[in-house]
């Protein structure tokens, strides 16, 4: 079958990007359906399967994709066979069975991800437990392999970890990214007030259209007092970052008292200045979060097929155009979505 293979690891990642016509077809197990794919799009989480995700011996040539949508061809043993047919959605966080020892509560959820521990959607054909995937009936498969987990992760990190309440005021960093322009969704969803922060001012004009309150231009300086005056010094309830490394210190020092800061990645660096004296003064709270389970994917995708939310798309590439999809991704000069489509 045809699939976009990552052929080594390495960067620049889109390099080592090569379409292929003769990448095994996936085999169909107990409880999983086989699905000829539609659209998937692109994470960051495919360019660190690129790069070589440090401790997991991932082993090469591989197929990324952790966004699939497309239609069941076929049911494996256990499943029922009304799934055929049914155009459906991944997603890619696979819940693992946990041994509880006595007198232990369970740990939060371990996952093995499509697309970074186990071949993905950038393939013609993918494989996936039927219980990861949803039925979304007629929806736009572009639209919504662009929708799925992006906006999963910014569920769970609003919603879930935050707990954010309408109308309060969230800062989210790096916007154009697809968890960031997620976010941003949602937090417009709640009625909130919106602060984005990106190093690109035509980034910032394109937030004001979609509907940002208010934007930051981040030029490598401290801009936590800038968030401080549009806010009254009072500072944001909710801080969304993905980025790490040097905002790191500038969101803490951006948080309201009680504030929350919830982290989904760490792409600019695991290892940034803090203050701590400031977060236990202003009982602030730091959150990590990664994906999300099958009852949130199933609230979040609702607002897709039934609210009308949708995804920012930056571009949409035949799947044979692959490596210019992911170098567009690598340069960091997207504004939303990449996806690819192969039908």
């Amino acid at each position: 079958m045809n699939a976009c293979v990552i052929t080594k690891e390495g960067t620049p990642v889109s390099n080592n990007v090569d379409f292929v016509s003769d990448w095994k077809l996936p085999t169909l197990k107990a409880g999983e359906v086989h699905i000829k794919t539609e659209a998937s799009a692109l994470n960051h989480l495919d360019l660190w399967v690129g790069i070589g995700m440090p401790g997991l011996g991932l082993e090469y040539p591989r197929v990324s994709g952790s966004d699939g949508c497309g239609i069941v061809t076929g049911v494996g043993e256990g499943v029922d066979a009304s799934w055929i047919g049914k155009r459906v959605l991944l997603n890619a966080a696979v819940r693992q069975s946990e041994k509880i020892a006595p007198n232990r509560a369970p740990s939060p959820e371990d996952i093995r991800m499509i697309g970074e521990h186990d071949n993905g959607a950038n393939a013609e054909h993918f494989i996936s437990p039927v219980a990861n995937v949803l039925d979304i009936g007629d929806a736009d498969p572009v639209e919504a392999a662009a929708f799925g987990l992006a906006h999963l992760t910014a569920w769970r990190m609003l919603v879930t970890r935050s707990q954010l309440l309408a109308g309060q005021t969230v800062l989210i960093t790096g916007i154009g990214g697809g968890a960031a322009l997620a976010s941003f969704n949602i937090a417009k969803h709640f009625g909130c007030t919106t602060i984005v922060t990106s190093r690109h001012q035509w980034k910032l004009d394109r937030a004001l259209d979609l509907g940002a309150s208010e934007t930051i231009l981040d030029g490598g300086e401290d801009w936590s007092r800038e968030v401080r005056g549009l806010t009254g010094k009072r500072g944001v309830d909710v801080c969304v970052d993905s980025v790490g490394g040097q905002l790191h210190l500038p969101c803490i020092k951006s948080l309201a008292r009680g504030g929350t800061l919830v982290t989904c990645g760490c792409t600019a660096g695991a290892a940034p200045k803090t203050d701590l004296a400031r977060v236990f003064w202003n009982q602030l709270s730091i959150l990590g979060s990664t994906m999300g389970d099958m009852h949130e994917f199933r609230q979040v995708v609702s607002l897709f097929t039934h609210n009308g939310m949708r995804s920012v798309i930056d571009s949409v590439h035949e799947a044979k155009n692959a490596k210019k999809a992911f170098a567009r991704l690598e340069s960091g000069e997207q504004f939303g979505k990449v996806v690819l489509r192969w039908q």
